[in-house]
Parts: C-alpha cells; structure tokens; sequence
C-alpha cells in the first residue's frame, strides 16, 4: 500500500516536471524565432519579449498543468476540483495580463511608422499621445472583464451572478465614481477631450505657470512637463482644459525669436545690422527664413534695438539669440566703445544768469 502510494506522488511530481519542460520548451523555442526575426529586422521594435514573454511562459506553464491533472491517481474528488479551481483562475488572471501585454505590443506595432525624433513630428506626436490615453482605457477595459471572468470561473450561481453584476453595473458604478470623486471624473473626461482636440501632444514645447518644457508624459490624471533643467512639472489634466497656456509647437515646431539691445544713439544702425546678417548667416542654428534688425523704441537715453531670427524649433532657437547677444555685444565693444548707453551732464557754469536774479530786492 506503501509503495503505491510514493509510487502515485512520484507519477504526480513527475508530471508536474514534465508539464513544467514542455511550457518552457515550447516558450523558448516561439520566442527564439520570434527574437531571431526581430533581430534581422531591427526597425520592428514590437517588444515581444518585454511584453509577452513573461505572461506566455505563465500560460503554457499552466495549461499543461490543467492538462495533466485529470491524469494524476487517487486524487480525492474534492481536492482535484479545488485545484482545478485554482489553475483555472491563475489561468484567467495570466491571460488578463497577457491581454494587456497584447495591448502594449499592439501599441508598438503601430507607432512604430511615427518617429518622435523627426524633425517634422507633428503627425507623429498627435499619434503617441493619442494611443497613450486610449491604451490606458482599454488595459481598463481588459482588468474589469478579466474580473468578471475570474468570478464566472467559480461553479457557484450566485457568484456567476455577482460576476455578470460587475460588468453590468460598470455604468452605475462610473456615476457613483463620478460623484464621489468630481476631480478624477473630471481628469478622466479631460483626458477623452485632448485626445480627440488635442491641445497637448507628446513632446509639444509649452510654457505652463511661466515654465518652459516639453511634455514628456500623458497620464489618465496628469501630465509630466520636463522643465529646461531637468525638474518635473506635474500638471493635472483638467488645468489644459480649463486653463491658458502656451503652446509652441502646436501646428509646427517653427519658430522666431529676438534679441534686444540698448545702445546710444549714435550707433550706426546699418552697420549693426550688417553684422547681425554676418553673425546668423554663418549659423547652423538659423533655418534660412527670418532675420532682421529694426529699431522698435526710443527713449531719452538709449535707442532700442531688437535682433529678430528664426529656427527649426525652440531648443536652436534659444542657442541662436544666445549667440546673437554675445557675438553683437562683442562687435559695439570692439568698433564702437562709446556707444553703450550712457548718462550726459550739462555743464551750467558759463551759462547766462538772469541779472533781475542777481539784483537784490
């Protein structure tokens, strides 16, 4: 009796490893192929092993494993049920995660033609921020039905009951959620709204609450603003619907800029002007377009002076009216020291006094 019963656990774990090799062999040689293609055709990027690799070896693992069970002896009736219960679940749950990792590759497969690193990506950043939002709302999707699935799993009416509730009261729940949580409803529907307006897309450049930054990230409750200096502004996303803001790469990443100076009034304007040309002409940081100089103010001491120039985006452009101060600074310094701006004192002591002053009374 003894030895049929180590003679049955040995058949057991026996079939336990074998179930356990032939997933991870059937996991490895799918994924060999499928890294070998990616590797000859390195512009796919689809990320099969980052998304699915895991969630596949969890499926084939568990699917043998339910395959096997039936087979294994002298199992009592409750405990093969109760473990067939369990696999069945972690099955649905594996799948749920596979189903999300489906989404992601998906996602890749089709960004995959929209580079954010062109140098016109206006089309390709409407797209990533677009398919941002809409993956977060259909991973959403997947985990609720997923839940539902796990509560259909159970061979109890009323829990079958209880799982068919959770999806048909998703719609009461949404408007419970909503009045309970106004702010999260209102991020949530803002998020629908600039993903079919689109105010903001991925790597827009934007000014929010006086900081200059691009937007790195699109949540379903905030954006991720990468501020000039490397810090994080973290915005909600009900504030770009409610709010003014600056965009400047909305329709086109072109942009002008301007450099000011304030010299004297005896500074050659032609001459600066010339050397202005001189200066953003030899620059790879213009774009060909716009230059100029004009005097756009006068005052009682200075002439104001505003360097105008354009560029492919914000980033030159900055470096371009940097330049153009420094290199404009350095040519009055060297050819008209005199003509910063300065203060004039009169001398009064030869002037004429009034001789009715000067009598006395």
């Amino acid at each position: 009796m003894t030895y049929h019963f180590h003679h049955d656990w040995f058949f057991a774990i026996f079939l336990f490893c074998t179930a356990l090799v032939f997933a991870n062999v059937i996991h490895f040689v799918l994924f060999r192929l499928l890294r070998r293609k990616e590797a000859k055709e390195a512009h796919l990027g689809w990320g099969l092993q980052r998304h699915l690799g895991a969630p596949s070896r969890a499926v084939f693992f568990i699917t043998c494993v339910l395959i096997a069970l039936p087979v294994v002896p002298r199992l009592p009736d409750k405990l093969q049920d109760l473990l067939n219960q369990i696999f069945v679940m972690a099955l649905i749950a594996v799948l749920g995660w596979f189903a999300v990792g489906c989404v992601y590759v998906l996602q890749n497969v089709f960004l995959r033609r929209y580079d954010l690193a062109a140098e016109n990506n206006i089309q390709a950043r409407r797209v990533h921020t677009q398919f941002q939002l809409f993956r977060r709302m259909v991973i959403s999707f997947v985990i609720v039905i997923d839940l539902g699935a796990l509560l259909w799993s159970f061979h109890d009416p009323r829990i079958w009951h209880y799982g068919t509730g959770l999806l048909a009261s998703a719609g009461v729940a949404s408007l419970i959620l909503a009045t309970a949580a106004k702010s999260t409803a209102a991020n949530f529907l803002a998020g629908l709204q600039i993903a079919i307006t689109e105010p903001i897309r991925i790597d827009d450049v934007v000014v929010v609450q006086g900081e200059w930054g691009r937007i790195e990230e699109i949540t379903s409750a905030y954006v991720v603003i990468k501020i000039w200096d490397l810090r994080r502004l973290i915005v909600p996303l009900s504030y770009f619907i409610e709010n003014s803001f600056q965009n400047w790469s909305r329709e086109q990443t072109d942009i002008m800029g301007t450099a000011f100076l304030y010299v004297d009034y005896s500074v050659p304007v032609e001459e600066l002007r010339v050397e202005l040309d001189r200066i953003v002409h030899a620059s790879p940081l213009w774009d060909q377009k716009v230059c100029g100089l004009q005097v756009t103010n006068l005052s009682e001491r200075t002439m104001e002076l505003r360097c105008l120039m354009s560029s492919h985006n914000s980033s030159q452009n900055f470096d371009l009216r940097c330049l153009v101060r420094e290199k404009m600074t350095a040519f009055l310094q060297k050819n008209y020291p005199d003509a910063f701006p300065t203060t004039r004192f009169s001398d009064l002591s030869n002037s004429p006094v009034d001789s009715s002053a000067a009598q006395p009374s």
